[in-house]
């Protein structure tokens, strides 16, 4: 607790500590968030085939689906975060949880692209308020202050990367099942379930907020909310308008002016929406990256394998959303062993660098894919991505938070939330975008490149429907080991800001030699 708090009333009124006999249901809504929202993600991409065909769409309008909900809930997850530390944390999750299941139903009704579309940007808003302010309860909750030991703390965080881990990797298959048994409505609807009863578990939680209400950075929130959203867009537009097009140029320009301005207005706030210092501390840093490489190993792969597995190998969505329980299985059994590594002495720092590696590896032999491979080829690729996401999945977050403090937690979740979906949407775009202009150049039509990326493959005559099949798998193989590099080079930047500062060692001078004696001439 600060001094500032301990010398103003005010501030302690303010200040609501955990109740001991709430941090049971605390733990166990903020699990069931972290459950269903990676799982509603990573199902959502195996029913992309179906929604394209039932709604026709293709290409970047049907990619929209997942990008939309990235785009949505890394612009708001910042802003999210610094309102729970303001307002309550558990408002804000709640508020988060009534917004993702009103889009969820809406995503199950929409009669057209457009309209599911845009019901999931409103369940990524919804989901920015539940991941943002679900870390920092969970922080404030179990942090020193309420008797938490650190060993505790990484263990509930390890708990929570697990959850995380059991979404992604139930969710491609229980997708699968749903899409082919009872249609991808039904999947929605399933996911609006779950979102209505993490809401009726917000009741049962204890509400916590910073130890003091100052006023709102509204315009600080304003610039940072416009600023990303439009960098975002601009990135999405280039894949389909042309990088150097006014559509795509005009939102660039606005959002990067927007993003100095957010700088400024940051710099003079006396409560800003992200304090500056955060970013300047190289280590803290270094667990966003870390984040960040974890997610853009992955995406790629859970948007657009299934699609590659569907068109070229004729697989159903159950069958696709099984073969990638290989990728998405250790993601599930290692967040723990990775904390317990931690606990037990092992540099976080060596373990965030081996998982970064690991994914550069599998993107690389993931490369060897092709029409008809086996889920047997498959395996040895997928899990050595998923032993390296998951090795580390449930380190950052404590690792990161246990950098801030408490009363700051809401702003630190939120930082390293957006940097997770920020992730997400560009790396779902640059990947898309690269797989397109590939299939574009080989086809020679943005049409039929649009739909061959949706797994729309011509069936006959055999000839195009093999053609089709080939052009996609050097295409796909091409971004795969853009994604490898990627994914080193983030290795080397994260060993780098984590590597503790070497000890100055005190050099001591040299002696200079010296002069020989003249030699004395003989007597």
């Amino acid at each position: 607790m600060s001094h500032a708090q301990d010398e103003d009333p005010a501030a302690q009124a303010h200040a609501v500590p955990p109740r001991r006999s709430r941090v049971g249901p605390t733990f166990a809504v903020v699990l069931l968030g972290y459950l269903t929202l990676p799982m509603a993600i990573s199902g959502t991409t195996v029913a992309l085939p179906r929604i394209g065909a039932d709604l026709d769409a293709a290409g970047t309008a049907l990619n929209w689906v997942v990008t939309g909900y990235f785009l949505a809930a890394s612009s708001f997850m910042l802003v999210a975060g610094s309102l729970g530390d303001l307002f309550g944390r558990r408002s804000v999750f709640g508020l988060g949880a009534a917004l993702y299941t009103a889009g969820t139903l809406a995503s199950a009704a929409a009669g057209n692209i457009l309209l599911l579309d845009a019901a999931r940007v409103l369940s990524g808003i919804g989901a920015a308020g539940v991941m943002a302010s679900g870390s920092s309860l969970l922080a404030v909750t179990f942090s020193a202050a309420t008797g938490t030991a650190d060993a505790t703390r990484t263990r509930v965080f390890a708990a929570i990367g697990t959850a995380s881990g059991v979404g992604l990797a139930l969710g491609p298959t229980f997708s699968g099942w749903m899409v082919d048994g009872l249609g991808w409505r039904a999947t929605f609807l399933t996911y609006a379930g779950a979102g209505a009863l993490i809401l009726l578990g917000t009741a049962f939680t204890r509400e916590s907020r910073a130890e003091t209400r100052p006023r709102v950075d509204k315009a600080g929130a304003a610039t940072f909310i416009g600023a990303l959203a439009l960098t975002l867009f601009a990135v999405t537009q280039g894949s389909e308008e042309g990088w150097i097009s006014v559509p795509t140029l005009l939102p660039l320009a606005a959002g990067l002016a927007l993003l100095a301005g957010f700088v400024r207005i940051e710099k003079r706030a006396a409560q800003p929406v992200l304090d500056l210092s955060l970013t300047r501390d190289r280590a803290f840093v270094a667990w966003p990256i870390g984040a960040f490489g974890l997610g853009a190993g992955t995406t790629g792969i859970l948007v657009f394998l299934p699609a590659y597995l569907q068109g070229t190998s004729g697989v159903g969505a159950r069958e696709a959303g099984t073969i990638l329980l290989l990728m998405t299985t250790p993601v599930l059994c290692l967040p723990p062993l990775g904390a317990r590594l931690v606990n037990r002495g092992v540099p976080a720092r060596r373990l965030i660098v081996t998982s970064l590696l690991l994914i550069a590896a599998g993107n690389a032999w993931l490369t060897t894919l092709h029409p008809g491979i086996s889920a047997a080829a498959l395996a040895g690729p997928l899990l050595t991505i998923g032993i390296g996401q998951g090795l580390s999945l449930g380190i950052i977050d404590a690792q990161a938070l246990g950098m801030v403090a408490p009363e700051r937690s809401g702003m630190a979740s939120g930082f390293l939330n957006t940097v997770r979906g920020g992730t997400g949407a560009v790396m779902l775009t640059l990947f898309g975008a690269l797989l397109l202009a590939l299939l574009e150049a080989r086809t020679g039509s943005a049409e039929s490149a649009g739909r061959i990326s949706a797994g729309d493959l011509p069936v006959r005559p055999v000839r195009e429907h093999v053609l089709a099949a080939a052009q996609f798998t050097d295409s796909l193989r091409i971004a795969l080991w853009c994604v490898a590099g990627l994914s080193a080079g983030l290795a080397l930047l994260v060993h780098q800001l984590l590597r503790p500062p070497r000890a100055r060692r005190r050099i001591t001078p040299r002696p200079r030699p010296q002069p020989l004696p003249a030699k004395q001439p003989p007597p």
